[in-house]
């Protein structure tokens, strides 16, 4: 890399003399020629016909030359005075062609005569020919750049990859939480390229190439970048986008110029971040529009594991979608390694936490372990949006620490939407909302198995007019069939609410996201799961999609009209269940149903500590001053506070929280 860096160093002073120079010519010519020509106006001078004459008959000229008859230049006797400058030398157009008696005159006068033909007018015939120079010119530079390189400005078929340098802020393994397993991958591949003997000695080779899988926010370009700064060796980082370009064949270009890098530099680490957006599966395209991206795939392919292989080259890369990665991309010897970074369990949440709040003052009552718990199936990205969003709520108030409850706001203001505290909502809006989510309240007190409730409030946050929320007390991988029932009665007990309290006629549109989300969960209960006795254990899929045959689209149904109305059947059944157990457990528990909503309407938002109260028949504590400092949220119930968001009344029957991840 250093013998890299003088070579460039090198070519840097006389790449920069040789442009100097070009454009110095550039200016000067034009200089040059137009002082020449105006140093000739200086001393020549246009004469009219008369003015000739009289020149001649006062016997001033003493040579002349006839060019095609009608040209006359010539040198006179004594110079002439103009504006203080002598002028001895003239031109003048004759009216005819050169008569008898001007030849005799001159004679006469013993003036020397030179006759000659008319020589080329050179400055014309660039005028006309210049344009033309300048427009193949152009085009065989063009030609060039796009064949060789050179300028980046017309490096079409160069690489975009950037190499870090030295002076890059480096991230180290250090800097990286919650990813323990992929971290030990890297540090392989890492100490490979430092002591190549270690593994060598029994047989084993250079991996060459290691994919990063896993959501959004996980970390993936994070842990590259550690790699970069724990690698110490050159590291090219570049967007899978960048190999796409509107000119045929640039891609597999840019390809080929990317590992002509590496080999120079090698052994080296090439990072390729998105690279979906360039691997995708050959033959799924529509028209022809997809061939130069099929052509950049097949060049990657022949790259990294072709006829002539790149020793000391690794590719990193990393995407979210490896569903639709092409299989000759995945198979070992190109990518040897998939390494999965997936959203971190308590623990490695914990550690994210520790290395987000490195640089921020905490006050004496946070908790990292607590909130760890209380945020699960959140990504790395989140966990640093919360404590950045703690941050700026404690500088807002004038803090001098960061403290709990500014940690639990933001909590919430991640996970269930920020408070929409200007929107006014009417006395029959807030309590039909209240109502609402007392509902769903007393089916999650009720119902068996469900997570404990962490938070119920009328309070508009985000597209929702109120949200009920659970956390539950551990990670959960798997769900029961008992869970997944209780999910959706406690989805249901917002309508049964609102028929129960203001009848059939009176019901909203609120319950949209709510029957919505149903749905769909218990049709992938019937035709994922398992979990209906009539279907039985067979994944039933869509029952109608579209798929790409060759060069056509068509439609194709997976199952028959009789099995997908079995489906339907089986679906509707489960939610009617779903409906009259949720009527079963309100009708049973109206009072306790008529306490929270009426809790509700008098504050706004209950805590868990304030539904424990509610459900034990006793009175809730008096609410502070209203001038005095506003409440710290809520930490849940006790130490077990994991998320699965139950929430509603959307805005217009839409919105609302997404039901937890079912793996």
């Amino acid at each position: 890399m250093k013998q890299s860096e003088e070579k460039n160093n090198a070519g840097g002073p006389a790449r920069f003399l040789r442009t100097a120079s070009f454009w110095a010519l550039i200016v000067l010519i034009p200089l040059a020629i137009f002082q020449v020509m105006d140093t000739s106006r200086q001393v020549e001078k246009e004469l009219t016909y008369s003015e000739f004459r009289a020149q001649l008959d006062a016997d001033n000229v003493m040579k002349v030359t006839i060019t095609e008859g009608v040209r006359v230049e010539g040198e006179l006797r004594r110079a002439l005075q103009e504006n203080g400058i002598e002028i001895d030398h003239f031109n003048t157009l004759l009216p005819t062609e050169a008569s008898q008696e001007l030849l005799d005159q001159l004679e006469e006068r013993g003036v020397e005569v030179e006759a000659k033909e008319a020589a080329a007018n050179w400055v014309n015939y660039l005028v006309s020919v210049l344009p033309w120079i300048l427009i193949i010119g152009l085009w065989f530079f063009f030609f060039r750049q796009m064949q060789t390189g050179g300028s980046r400005a017309f490096s079409f078929g160069k690489s975009k990859a950037k190499l870090l340098s030295g002076d890059t802020p480096k991230v180290t393994f250090a800097d990286v939480a919650g990813a323990d397993e992929a971290k030990e991958d890297l540090k392989e591949i890492i100490e490979f390229l430092k002591d190549p003997a270690k593994f060598r000695r029994l047989g084993g080779r250079l991996p060459k190439g290691a994919l990063l899988v896993g959501p959004p926010g996980t970390g993936k370009t994070l842990l590259a970048r550690a790699v970069a700064g724990e690698a110490g060796r050159p590291f090219f980082s570049m967007s899978g986008s960048d190999f796409v370009e509107m000119f045929v064949g640039v891609g597999a270009s840019r390809v080929r110029d990317l590992f002509e890098q590496g080999k120079a530099h090698a052994p080296c680490i090439i990072f390729i971040d998105e690279i979906d957006a360039v691997g995708r599966h050959r033959g799924a395209g529509l028209g022809g529009g997809h061939d130069e991206r099929e052509q950049t795939l097949n060049q990657l392919l022949v790259e990294m594991d072709g006829f002539e292989s790149n020793e000391g080259v690794i590719l990193l890369a990393a995407t979210n979608r490896p569903d639709v990665l092409d299989p000759a991309l995945l198979r070992p010897g190109r990518f040897d390694r998939q390494i999965v970074v997936d959203n971190p369990d308590v623990k490695g949440r914990e550690g994210i936490l520790k290395v987000h709040v490195k640089d921020i003052p905490l006050g004496d009552d946070v908790n990292l372990k607590i909130l760890a718990k209380g945020t699960p199936g959140l990504s790395g990205a989140d966990l640093a949006n919360i404590v950045n969003e703690a941050a700026l709520l404690a500088a807002r108030y004038d803090k001098d620490r960061v403290y709990m409850d500014d940690f639990e706001a933001a909590k919430d203001k991640v996970m269930l939407g920020a408070e929409r505290k200007s929107m006014v909502l009417s006395e029959d809006e807030r309590r039909v909302t209240a109502f609402h989510e007392a509902g769903h309240a007393v089916v999650a007190l009720r119902v068996p198995g469900l997570d404990p409730l962490h938070k119920v409030t009328i309070v508009p946050r985000g597209r929702a007019l109120g949200i009920t929320a659970s956390l539950p007390e551990e990670d959960r991988h798997n769900y029961t069939k008992e869970w997944l029932e209780g999910q959706l009665t406690m989805l249901f007990g917002g309508r049964v609410a609102e028929e129960t309290i203001f009848g059939r006629s009176k019901i909203t549109t609120g319950a949209g996201n709510d029957i919505e989300r149903a749905t769909a969960l218990a049709r992938r209960m019937v035709t994922q799961f398992g979990m209906s006795d009539a279907i039985g254990p067979m994944a039933v899929g869509d029952q109608e999609h579209e798929i790409f045959l060759g060069r056509e689209l068509s439609q194709r149904r997976d199952v028959s009209d009789q099995t997908a109305q079995l489906v339907d059947s089986e679906v509707k059944r489960i939610l009617d269940g779903a409906y009259a157990s949720a009527e079963r457990v309100l009708t049973e528990n109206r009072s306790l149903l008529d306490d929270i909503a009426n809790a509700l309407l008098e504050r706004e938002t209950l805590d868990a500590d304030d539904i424990r109260l509610l459900e034990a028949g006793e009175p809730l504590p008096p609410l502070p001053p209203a001038d005095g400092p506003p409440p710290a949220p809520a930490l849940g119930p006790g130490p077990a506070e994991e998320s699965s968001a139950a929430d509603d009344r959307p805005l217009e029957g839409t919105g609302g929280e997404p039901t937890p991840a079912l793996a």
